[in-house]
């Protein structure tokens, strides 16, 4: 009889031979079908991949202007595989005009696999990147001397004028996130960093191609593989149309200039903004080519902040420009109509006093053109108490939470989501949990917020807001989101406000007033039928900011304008003037006032503000 010990044990031996060949069977197939490192590895013995970069998609402005184009640059990599021990690195210094020293740390980067994880002896790697012509003549004539090293050509940002730095942006190169978050990118890559550049990135960088090269057992480039089958045209990128009149742009940052500040234009029409002007600003050129970096980082430190967006990013009190919006949401609530009117004591008035003697009693236009502090406070109070407080306070708070959702409707209080602005502040319209916070449910009441009702206290807008307030009241009632694409039809993005149409025939009489009679007389043009208002903004850092938001023409609105300079003082005084101007430039296509033009351009208010 068969030994069963024995008998049994033959089976497990035969599981474990079968088991083994099994598994050398699954790692052939995973080795040779799946994993395409070996057979990746076995080609680069071969065949050197060599990327060819599209050229960078341009930018233009609404009328066709070139605002951004491409010039050529040169980058020098090298394959470490082909460069042998008698390679001379001496003179493959002198003619970069680099040092030893410079080179050995190059090296070392380029070697070091945590910041190059693409690191290969047998890849091209970048050694030196945006290089101009005249920097690698001197390599070219000594190219035969150096095997391993390519010089291949690259595109480079370039501008037409030296503007619209915060609306374009820049281009840099990638990060190492960049590169693990999208695999179209590759280390010594650029890309998109802020402004259009980065919101319009894919569309802007086009496709890379690649041309597939041959070498020998020696490692001697041989040309083109399968006569060039493998090869791949790389495709530009798609050319970009912006909002912007570069004319415009260019005027609102010479009278910006000297000043702390910003101005916004909008096509109230269609959302499109023909200027985001924020200053300081800086010269786009200033970041591009090896300078970037160096360039930046000084940027950064500066005290002014210039990198600062204060057109989307800046918070203000919006001052008697917020009047405006007072007027439609006390209207549209019923705590006043068009024929109310309430008495001003001028500065002897309580609670709040009025900047000036008026006529008393006044009315709602006569309020709006001469600004007056207290019928705007006796509206906001007679909305929020219309009906008593009710229990605990609560029917006051459920008032003034719609009177809140009223003003929010005009896109205040809140970022554009739809839109394709670059970063933005919200600014802020405070709730009824925010003054819970700090009196109680039952110890706030109109009196306790009345700063509010005329623009001060904890409201904060930011211009591109105030210029979008402007543009709904132009529209009667609606806007459009705010957008830089031209090409991007945004009609759909429409917000229509729940306030009466007849209310903005009100107001705009009002507005055109204070063009006429009020504050902004003094830089109206007649020929130009002009809607506005001026600010004033209390500042407790220092000197009031001057505001003005307007539009015109009054009766088919083409443009709307907003206004703020910092520490300027009055806003009829100097916000007004920037303000028409514009308007002036826009609708008929020069400003006129060359006298007001040079004294605005060349006023210097913050002698701290450095031109880049």
């Amino acid at each position: 009889m068969i030994n069963d010990q024995f008998y049994r044990r033959r089976y497990v031996i035969s599981g474990i031979a079968i088991g083994i060949v099994l598994v050398y069977i699954i790692r052939l197939f995973y080795l040779q079908v799946i994993d395409q490192s070996t057979k990746d590895q076995a080609d680069n013995n071969a065949l050197v991949k060599q990327t060819i970069y599209p050229s960078r998609g341009l930018i233009y402005d609404r009328n066709g202007e070139l605002l951004v184009f491409n010039q050529p640059i040169y980058e020098i990599t090298m394959t470490m595989r082909d460069m042998d021990k008698d390679w001379d690195t001496i003179t493959f210094c002198q003619c970069l005009q680099i040092t030893r020293a410079e080179f050995d740390e190059r090296i070392a980067e380029i070697k070091d696999r945590r910041k190059n994880r693409g690191y290969s002896r047998w890849t091209p790697q970048v050694f030196m990147s945006q290089l101009k012509k005249e920097d690698i003549a001197p390599l070219q004539e000594f190219l035969s001397m150096f095997p391993g090293i390519q010089i291949q050509k690259r595109t480079l940002r370039d501008y037409t004028y030296k503007a619209a730095a915060h609306v374009l942006g820049s281009v840099g190169e990638v990060s190492q996130s960049d590169i693990d978050r999208d695999d179209y990118y590759a280390r010594g890559d650029y890309s998109g960093r802020d402004g259009l550049e980065r919101t319009y990135e894919a569309q802007l960088r086009g496709e890379k191609g690649v041309e597939v090269l041959m070498r020998d057992s020696r490692g001697r480039m041989q040309g083109s593989y399968q006569d060039g089958e493998l090869d791949r045209t790389a495709k530009a990128g798609t050319d970009l149309y912006t909002t912007l009149d570069i004319r415009l742009q260019l005027l609102a940052e010479e009278l910006l200039s000297g000043k702390i500040g910003s101005a916004v234009a909008i096509e109230p029409k269609t959302g499109e903004i023909l200027a985001l002007a924020s200053n300081p600003g800086w010269n786009p050129k200033v970041l591009v080519g090896k300078e970037r970096s160096k360039n930046y980082d000084i940027l950064l430190k500066d005290p002014t902040k210039p990198l600062y967006n204060r057109a989307t990013q800046a918070t203000y009190s919006p001052g008697s420009t917020f009047k405006t919006i007072q007027a439609l949401v006390c209207l549209h609530e019923k705590g006043i109509t068009p024929n109310t009117v309430y008495p001003c004591s001028g500065p002897g008035s309580s609670p709040i006093k009025c900047t000036h003697h008026h006529g008393s009693p006044v009315t709602l236009e006569n309020a709006i053109e001469q600004s007056c502090n207290p019928y705007f406070w006796c509206a906001f109070r007679d909305v929020l108490q219309k009906d008593g407080y009710g229990k605990d306070n609560e029917d006051f708070r459920k008032r003034y939470e719609t009177w809140r959702n009223d003003v929010m409707s005009f896109g205040l209080g809140q970022k554009f989501t739809d839109t394709d602005l670059g970063d933005q502040s919200s600014g802020s319209i405070p709730s009824t949990r925010f003054y819970d916070r700090y009196y109680g449910k039952t110890g706030w009441k109109a009196i306790t917020i009345r700063s509010l009702s005329i623009g001060q206290g904890e409201i904060l807008v930011t211009p591109i807001q105030l210029a979008n307030q402007a543009a709904t009241i132009a529209n009667d009632g609606y806007y459009i989101t705010p957008h830089l694409n031209k090409n991007d039809s945004m009609l759909n993005h429409r917000h229509q406000l729940d306030i009466e149409h007849e209310y903005f025939d009100i107001l705009k009489a009002g507005m055109h007033r204070v063009m006429v009679y009020g504050t902004g007389r003094h830089y109206a043009i007649d020929s130009l039928h002009m809607a506005g208002k001026t600010g004033t903004v209390q500042n407790p850092h220092g000197r009031d900011h001057a505001i003005f938001i307007g539009f015109a023409p009054v009766e088919d609105p083409q443009i709307a304008v907003a206004v703020v300079v910092e520490n300027a003082g009055f806003g009829a005084t100097w916000a007004s003037p920037v303000a028409t101007m514009m308007i002036e430039q826009y609708l008929t296509g020069e400003v006129k006032r060359k006298d007001l033009r040079k004294r605005i351009g060349e006023s210097v208010l913050n002698a701290s503000v450095k031109k880049w």
